[in-house]
């Protein structure tokens, strides 16, 4: 094994690893005035990234959309939900989720 290899071993595990301790800290997180808001509302569009595929979404006109926005800048740019992780795009607009 190539010592780039092991890098990219290392370091996908140690994604593993903070997915791992994100999602149980969403779970233990109180859940009190959480903003009231539909992913089904919302017009996903299918995509691939470098690891895998997932949903992306830039539905600006819905209110579900605003909604599932500022809830997630509200938790730093990144939460998990029913199992699944959404975050925001370095544009600030653009939604991505996939499922845990």
């Amino acid at each position: 094994m190539s010592e780039a290899d092991f890098l990219v071993k290392v370091r996908d595990g140690a994604a593993m690893i903070a997915d791992a301790c994100g999602e149980r800290l969403e779970k233990l997180r109180p859940r009190q005035n959480e903003p009231v808001w539909s992913p089904e509302k919302i017009v996903w569009q299918p995509s691939q990234g470098d690891k895998g595929p997932f949903e992306k979404c830039t539905d600006f006109q819905n209110k579900e959309y605003s909604a599932m926005l500022t809830d997630i800048n509200n938790h730093m740019g990144a939460m998990y939900r029913d199992s699944t992780f959404y975050w925001v795009f370095p544009d600030g607009r653009t939604v991505g989720k996939k499922p845990k």
